[in-house]
C-alpha cells in the first residue's frame, strides 16, 4: 500500500503552525506525527496537503492508496485495524471523524462504492494548537518506550546528579552533557545525537533534547517539555514544544507554549501562561477569527514559524503570533498578532515585506549552514500573498 498522511478539517484550528507544512509534520513527544506513522508501518510516506507545500511535501499517488488523517497518533490496536482495512473501506470513530481509507477508484467502481468501519476504542488527536503542549506528556514517555526499547545508553558522565530509576534516561552517541542534574522519577528523559545540556543546568523530565540542541549554563527545565533538532534553549521553561532550529537561549520565562521552527527570543522575554484571576483561558482561533475559549488554566505563546522579538518582550496570556513576524518593544504585545507583521503595540504594527523576510531567513539559514531552497522561497511568498 501507497501511504499517504492527509490533511483534514483540523487544519485551521492548528495555524498558524501548519502554514508552512502539513499538519502530520507537527512535532510532539520526541518525533513528529509523520514519523511515528513511519515507524508503525516501517515505511515513508508522502502528504496531501496545500497544493503551495507540495514542492517540499509531495503527494504521491499509486493504484492501491492508504490515507490516514495527518492529526492522529498511531498506537498498537490502531495500526492493526489500519493494516486490515479492505479496498474501498473507510474507517471512522464513534463520533463520525475518518481515520483512514483505502482506495483504488477502479476496484471501488466496480464493488459500486465504499463501505464504512467504525473502530470503537480512543483515538490520540491532534485538534487545537493547545493539544501540542497538552497532550506532550504522555506522547512523550510513548515515543521514549518506543525509541529506546532493546537498545543501550551511552554512560552517564559521573560529574552529573541523576534522581530516579537510570533506566528512564536514555543519551544518544555523541551527546556532552557535565555537571547536570537529572530527575526521572517525574518522567523519562531522552537526549538526542551530539546534543549538549551546559553545567549547573536542572532537567525535570519528561524531556526530550533532540540532535544538535544546547542547553545552555544554568537552565530551569520542567517537563513535560520537548526541544527540538538544531535550537538552543535557557533561563526557565514548562511544558513547551519547540520543533526545531529555534532559539531561546537566554533568561527569561516560558510555559506551556508552543514554538515553531526558525524563532528566535530574545534575552529577557516573559511569556504569561495564567491569567491574574484564573481563568479559562481565551486564544485567537483561524477558523472562527475570533477568539474561543480553550478550557485551560495554562497556555502560553503559541509562536509561528520565521517569527522572532526582541529583548525584553513580553507576551500575555495565550498570544498567538503568525508566521514570520519580527516583533520589538518592552509593553505586552497583543494577543493575537497576523503572519507576516512588524512593530509593537505602542506604535502599531505593519506589513512585513516579503522580500525583507527572505533577505532575514536566508541569512538565518546560512548561520545554520543551510540554504535556503527555491521551493521554500516559494512557500513564504505563497503565505505572504494570502495574509
Amino acid at each position: 500500500m501507497n501511504i499517504i498522511l492527509s490533511d483534514n478539517e483540523a487544519r485551521e484550528n492548528l495555524l498558524p503552525f501548519v502554514f508552512t507544512r502539513p499538519v502530520s509534520e507537527i512535532r510532539i513527544g520526541i518525533t513528529t506525527i509523520r514519523e511515528k506513522w513511519e515507524r508503525a508501518f516501517n515505511t515513508k510516506v508522502s502528504f496531501f496537503t496545500q497544493t503551495y507545500l507540495f514542492g517540499i511535501y509531495p503527494f504521491v499517488y499509486s493504484k492501491d492508496n492508504l490515507f490516514i488523517s495527518g492529526n492522529i497518533l498511531p498506537d498498537k490496536n490502531l495500526v492493526k485495524t489500519i493494516k486490515l482495512l479492505k479496498i474501498g473501506e473507510i474507517l471512522k470513530d464513534t463520533h463520525d471523524n475518518m481515520l483512514a481509507s483505502r482506495y483504488d477508484f477502479e476496484e471501488i467502481k466496480k464493488q459500486g462504492g465504499s463501505k464504512t468501519v467504525i473502530y470503537e476504542d480512543n483515538v490520540k488527536s491532534i485538534n487545537f494548537k493547545h493539544d501540542i503542549f497538552s497532550l506532550n506528556h504522555e506522547v512523550l514517555i510513548d515515543d521514549f518506550n518506543n525509541l529506546t526499547k532493546r537498545r543501550k545508553s551511552e554512560a552517564l558522565n559521573n560529574t552529573n546528579t541523576l534522581i530516579g530509576n537510570p533506566k528512564n534516561l536514555f543519551i544518544e552517541e555523541g551527546a556532552i552533557i557535565k555537571g547536570v542534574t537529572i530527575n526521572c522519577e517525574t518522567g523519562p528523559v531522552y537526549i538526542g545525537k551530539n546534543a549538549q545540556i551546559m553545567e549547573g543546568s536542572c532537567i525535570r523530565g519528561p524531556f526530550a533534547l533532540l540532535d544538535e540542541s544546547v542547553v545552555k549554563m544554568g537552565a530551569k527545565i520542567y517537563g513535560a517539555t520537548t526541544i527540538g533538532p538544531c535550537c538552543k534553549v535557557g533561563g526557565e521553561i514548562n511544558n513547551v514544544v519547540m520543533f526545531g532550529y529555534s532559539n531561546k537561549a537566554h533568561d527569561g520565562y516560558l510555559g506551556n507554549a508552543v514554538i515553531g521552527e526558525w524563532c528566535n527570543i530574545g534575552a529577557g522575554t516573559d511569556a504569561s501562561n495564567l491569567k491574574n484571576n484564573y481563568g479559562e483561558v481565551a486564544q485567537w482561533n483561524y477558523a472562527s477569527k475570533s477568539y474561543e475559549n480553550t478550557g485551560l488554566q495554562f497556555c502560553g505563546l503559541m509562536l509561528g514559524d520565521h517569527s522572532k522579538c526582541s529583548i525584553g518582550s513580553m507576551f500575555n496570556t495565550g498570544t498567538v503570533v503568525g508566521v514570520c513576524c519580527n516583533l520589538f518593544g518592552a509593553d505586552f504585545h497583543r494577543s493575537f498578532i497576523p503572519s507576516f507583521s512588524t512593530g509593537n503595540r505602542n506604535k502599531g504594527y505593519s506589513k512585513y515585506p516579503i522580500e525583507k523576510v527572505l533577505e532575514s531567513e536566508r541569512a538565518m539559514f546560512l548561520r545554520r549552514g543551510i540554504e535556503m531552497s527555491e521551493d521554500y522561497e516559494k512557500m513564504l511568498v505563497a503565505i505572504s500573498s494570502t495574509q
